[in-house]
């Protein structure tokens, strides 16, 4: 059997390392991205020693943009992506336009023509999908009102792009590149030049406008009907592969068929799956593989850099830098403030867009193939990336920390509002009661006025139950919760809540931990379950707590942090069919069943 497999030599490599770097990034409290990033500099062509294949770890990495853009589709509906249309929209066409400006602005600083301005402009004016997505799925995010404007102002820039890939071929010439070559006219995506600049345009919108269409009238009905189907047949593995072979499938004739961006394709297909009921289920069976070629984006991205381009082109990739890092977050800051969202909001797009990714480089890789972009260009615009994207962690504790001073003068600014009713809460830290405010509260959640009760952290399945059960034994409780939908359902019940996440202080604060009896908690992530009874004991050391885990390490590590009760779900399963089975042997049932509490 030949051993030249670039292929798992590529995937051993990156996975490796990024799993040694990114565990010292984490020991050393750097986020394990920049672990990633440095592996991947490692493989690459420009250190010394092993270099894996850059057109495999590329592919890989388009992988996991694909897996990572369907789970985001699971989470979101087409109702929440019109219901931030009329920010996303306007704010992204903007945003594009000013960072463009700004580039071809450094571009001719640089002595570069109009078109390498262009393109250039265009590159740093894309944020990353993988980046953003993951920066707010570790604050939890996705399902908030300031994660679907970020999602929803990503969709409109990478609709924008597909735009600008059709475009620039035929436009090349006009720009002082070289005209349109065989290289650059093969596949869907690109059209022929002879159409016309409007005829290109043309064209381009009425394939994404027939691919909307075919996934809303035929892919809501097919795509959930394959589930349901795969499901019936009690196949973990075939489900699992379903769920695969729907992301991948349809992002690919998307691209091919449409001329509509993989991401883009895959981001509609979770979107027309989370219509169906087992669309949770979707989600928990593509998590492993999201997260590892995730991993490999990153890797990717981190061959492509040249650690000696730093010193040769010192200022002006301190300049692209600055574009992307302050010229951007400044411009999306405006925008969003003056649609009158709160600050922030404002700040987590901001900081959510100050970074570019893999659009950038499909677009410095056409600019340069088209005699438009230098190579000196493309250069800046890796080197950009990966310090902006080293940087993008920062950015989010920059703003955590910049917060309370801009509220604090907007507040000395604003007018006096008088207090209204606040609707279903739609923002960490918002909770649904009575406030004082002329739009959405952005800050501390108020403190309950319940005592003596039961704060219950989670309402999933479990949490649903718990909770009915409380309800019905009228025992005062409250629920942290941070998903939009069960926040609204569970307003409409009349159940007090506070939105956010319970890791987080000041939400955990406004459940009022110090006069709470019990704490109970429904989340399966026993690592965040930790962090909470760690909190909840300091704050009353009397407080009882009941966790839930899934292995007997989940139980001790709870217990040892100070759970007083731990339930085991796969034990009370074994218990509820002991009793079953020895329902008229009790002597035999008490010796047979195990406690729950390890």
């Amino acid at each position: 059997m030949p051993h030249d497999t670039p292929l798992i030599a590529t995937i051993v490599a990156g996975l490796g390392l990024a799993f040694v770097f990114g565990a010292l990034a984490n020991r050393f409290r750097i986020p394990p991205l920049v672990g990633y990033l440095i592996a991947g500099v490692l493989v690459g062509p420009n250190t010394p020693g092993f270099v894996a294949d850059a057109g495999l770890a590329n592919e890989l990495a388009e992988i996991g943009v694909i897996l990572l853009m369907f789970g985001v589709g699971l989470h979101f509906s087409l109702k929440d992506l019109l219901s931030v249309r009329a920010i996303a929209v306007p704010g992204a066409i903007v945003q594009i336009g000013f960072a463009t400006a700004l580039g071809a602005g450094l571009a001719w600083m640089l002595g570069w023509s109009m078109g390498a301005g262009l393109v250039f402009g265009l590159a740093l004016s894309v944020a990353s999908t993988v980046v953003l997505l993951r920066a707010l799925q570790e604050r939890r995010m996705i399902e908030t009102e300031r994660g679907r404007i970020a999602v929803g102002w990503l969709i409109v820039e990478d609709l924008a792009m597909v735009l600008a890939l059709v475009l620039l071929p035929a436009l090349a010439g006009v720009l002082g590149g070289q005209e349109q070559a065989d290289a650059h006219a093969s596949g869907l995506l690109s059209l022929p030049a002879s159409y016309g600049i409007w005829g290109v345009v043309g064209i381009t919108l009425a394939k994404v406008t027939a691919f909307v269409i075919v996934m809303l009238v035929v892919g809501r009905r097919v795509i959930p009907w394959i589930l349901h189907y795969v499901a019936h047949t009690g196949s973990r593995e075939l489900f699992r592969l379903a769920v695969l072979a729907i992301a991948l499938g349809v992002a690919f004739g998307a691209a091919k068929l449409f001329g509509v961006s993989l991401a883009l394709g895959a981001f509609f297909a979770g979107m027309i799956m989370s219509e169906s009921e087992l669309s949770h289920r979707a989600a928990e069976e593509s998590l492993p593989l999201r997260d590892a070629f995730s991993v490999l984006f990153f890797v990717s991205v981190g061959m492509l850099f040249d650690p000696f381009s730093l010193i040769s082109n010192g200022w002006p990739i301190l300049a692209t830098l600055a574009i992307i890092v302050i010229g951007k977050s400044l411009a999306a800051f405006a925008i969003v403030v003056a649609f009158g969202y709160p600050i922030a909001t404002a700040l987590i797009i901001s900081a959510s867009l100050a970074q570019i990714g893999e659009f950038s480089f499909i677009l410095a890789e056409l600019g340069v193939g088209l005699k438009l972009l230098p190579e000196q260009g493309r250069d800046l615009i890796l080197a950009g990336a990966i310090l902006s994207i080293v940087l993008n962690p920062l950015m989010f504790l920059a703003i955590d920390w910049m917060k309370p001073w801009l509220e604090r003068r907007a507040a000395r600014t604003a007018p006096p509002v008088e207090a209204k009713p606040v609707g279903p809460a739609t923002e960490p830290g918002q909770v649904a009661s009575v406030a004082a405010a002329a739009k959405k509260e952005d800050g501390p959640p108020p403190k309950t006025t319940l005592t003596g009760h039961a704060i219950l952290i989670g309402y999933g399945r479990v949490g649903g139950l718990v909770g009915s059960a409380l309800k019905g034994a009228a025992m005062p409780f409250l629920v942290i919760e941070d998903a939009d939908k069960t926040l609204a359902k569970l307003k409409a019940d009349s159940v007090e809540t506070v939105a956010g996440n319970a890791a987080n202080a000041e939400v955990f604060a406004a459940a009022n931990p110090e006069g709470a009896s019990r704490l109970i908690l429904a989340i399966p992530n026993a690592f965040e379950a930790g962090q909470i009874v760690l909190r909840a004991r300091a704050a009353n050391p009397a407080i009882n707590v009941i966790a839930r885990a899934h292995s007997d390490a989940e139980v001790e590590h709870l217990k040892g942090l100070g759970a007083d009760t731990v339930i085991m779900g796969e034990r009370e399963i074994a218990r509820g069919i002991v009793e079953e089975v020895l329902g008229s042997k009790p002597e035999l049932r008490r010796e047979t069943a195990e406690p729950s509490v390890a």
